[in-house]
């Protein structure tokens, strides 16, 4: 997935970086070079022809991809081989990759590509978000147009300067978010958490075990953390960041700690005051950021229908709210298409992503679409994460890539996903209807979460979904359910547990006295009952479909 936003130059978002994640190899164009947009390509794009063309992207991410292969794939993206002189469009700015061999790295420099390093340890969909995250909001701080009011890494970088520490700013749940240049005296602990690995198990049982995150949630004063030498751990302070409560009854919410390490260098002596100055101002950025989406993902919002939803959902801005259409409203999907430089008559797929327990990893499910499809657009309303395929080459891969995706996080992250994939669309006029269709399986694998497939389409789940819909509807109007079956609900449970599992049956009182686990005449007896009681025949088929929707509904 490219993303394009204004440049920046390239030996800024190296800096940025820093070099505990990243490192120069060669850079032949030199530094200056405006970086805006990133691309991921892995192995099986590179094999299979489906990475992403020269010119479309300023930097490209290889993940998992073998020298010869990095050899080939640098050859193509310089428009090498055989290729007309129209065709040959710019070369990348730079290539990310573990690891480089000297033949790439020599291949890359003799056509102007830049060659970066990235530490063996990093994880790829933690700097994909640094990336994106600095194209948006860093830039130049002695640029008079520079505007801080987004940039954590600037503020990082300010706070740094003024304590003499090397400080990291996180969120709640303690993901990196962004952080200062790194001195060769930062410790084991910093590097790892840069690099998006967990720390040492024992580095975080004694952080955890003397309460510092405790007290890092329960106010806003700096906590003082000693220096441990023998699990390799220098001094470090930290302070809670914590948004203002939207209402005057509620506490502030945590939002995550800026963490200072010192160094041999004395702390300047009014360390906690900017420290406490720092927690406000990230506290402002991050609300900031909140309140005010890119216009990308606006324009992802919009043609998926879920821009004003999102924002009325987690307090947006009224100016991201004036800039979000509904599904009803008149979105010109062609613009928008050609604002984000994809296809708008393709044939499309929308899947949607729901954790089960625990919450869906954007971030993540950015990194593997990026790599399946490089047009993959993203878009997410907090629990759901939604993937736009504007072109795709049939349904059976994409959902082999979903089923991949779930199952790779299962194994590598513990999580368990929902999926629900609306494939083909005839265009990207579809992807609105699509979505919200993907929200009603959503929603109803909610109520009924064995009834639906952990990855389904929409044609597998519609039936279920109708039906769960049409009871939920009977169910909220009492008037609806036939009074018989209340009766029978609250008089004889039995009988109603059996009526259901005949209905279900088809009348097979052989499969019924199975599933009931009693003889084949108990259930005729019973069903002989059933009939005398409700003063019906259920050789009807109308009574059949009343008495099971009112079971339905009358579930307890």
């Amino acid at each position: 997935m490219a993303v394009q936003t204004s440049g920046l130059g390239l030996g800024q978002l190296l800096l940025a970086l820093d070099r505990t994640m990243v490192s120069l190899v060669e850079a032949p164009r030199g530094l200056d070079m405006p970086v805006g947009s990133v691309a991921l390509v892995d192995a099986d794009d590179v094999r299979l022809g489906l990475s992403v063309g020269p010119g479309s992207a300023d930097l490209f991410f290889l993940l998992g991809v073998s020298d010869a292969e990095a050899l080939r794939w640098i050859g193509r993206q310089a428009g090498t081989g055989r290729m007309s002189p129209a065709d040959r469009l710019r070369p990348p700015a730079a290539i990310f990759v573990k690891e480089p061999s000297p033949a790439a790295v020599k291949r890359a420099v003799a056509l102007g590509i830049a060659i970066v390093a990235v530490e063996p340890r990093a994880r790829w969909e933690l700097l994909y978000r640094l990336v994106n995250h600095a194209f948006e909001h860093h830039g130049d701080r002695g640029d008079p147009q520079y505007d801080s009011g987004t940039d954590l890494f600037g503020l990082a970088q300010s706070i740094a300067d003024r304590t003499h520490g090397m400080i990291s700013i996180e969120d709640e749940a303690s993901h990196m978010l962004a952080y200062s240049a790194s001195s060769a005296e930062a410790d084991e602990l910093r590097r790892l958490t840069i690099l998006g690995r967990a720390g040492p198990p024992e580095h975080l049982e004694w952080i955890g075990q003397w309460g510092i995150f405790d007290a890092l949630r329960a106010g806003g004063d700096v906590v003082r953390v000693a220096e441990r030498p023998e699990l390799g751990l220098r001094p470090r302070l930290a302070v809670g960041i914590h948004l203002p409560p939207t209402d005057a009854r509620r506490r502030p919410g945590f939002a995550g700690t800026i963490w200072l390490q010192q160094g041999s260098a004395p702390l300047a002596d009014d360390v906690e005051e900017i420290l406490r100055g720092g927690a406000v101002l990230a506290a402002r950025i991050m609300a900031r950021l909140a309140a005010s989406p890119s216009t990308h993902t606006v324009r992802v919002q919009e043609l998926l229908g879920i821009g004003a939803a999102a924002a009325a959902t987690f307090g947006l801005g009224a100016a991201a709210a004036a800039t979000s259409r509904t599904v009803g409203d008149d979105v010109d999907v062609g613009a928008i298409a050609r604002e984000l430089g994809i296809a708008v008559d393709g044939r499309a797929a929308l899947i949607g992503f729901v954790g089960v327990e625990s919450s869906v990893p954007a971030d993540v499910i950015a990194l593997s679409a990026g790599a399946f499809r490089a047009d993959a657009q993203i878009a997410s309303t907090g629990e759901r994460v939604y993937v736009l395929l504007p072109v795709t080459g049939g349904s059976s891969s994409v959902t082999s890539w979903v089923r991949g995706v779930v199952a790779a996080l299962r194994r590598e992250l513990g999580l368990t996903l929902r999926a629900v994939i609306a494939a083909p669309l005839a265009g990207l006029a579809g992807a609105a209807a699509a979505r919200a269709e993907a929200d009603r399986v959503f929603d109803s694998a909610e109520r009924h979460p064995g009834a639906i497939g952990q990855v389904s389409s929409l044609d597998e789940a519609r039936t279920t979904v109708l039906l769960d819909e049409i009871v939920s509807q009977v169910a909220g109007q009492p008037r609806l359910v036939d009074p018989r079956v209340r009766r029978l609900r609250d008089q004889e449970p039995m009988l109603a547990d059996t009526l259901r599992a005949y209905l279900d049956g088809f009348g097979d009182i052989a499969a019924v006295a199975q599933r009931l686990h009693v003889h084949p005449n108990t259930v005729r007896y019973r069903v002989r009952r059933i009939e005398k009681l409700l003063s019906t025949s259920l050789d009807d088929p109308d009574d059949r479909l009343v008495l099971a929707l009112g079971l339905r509904a009358t579930e307890r």
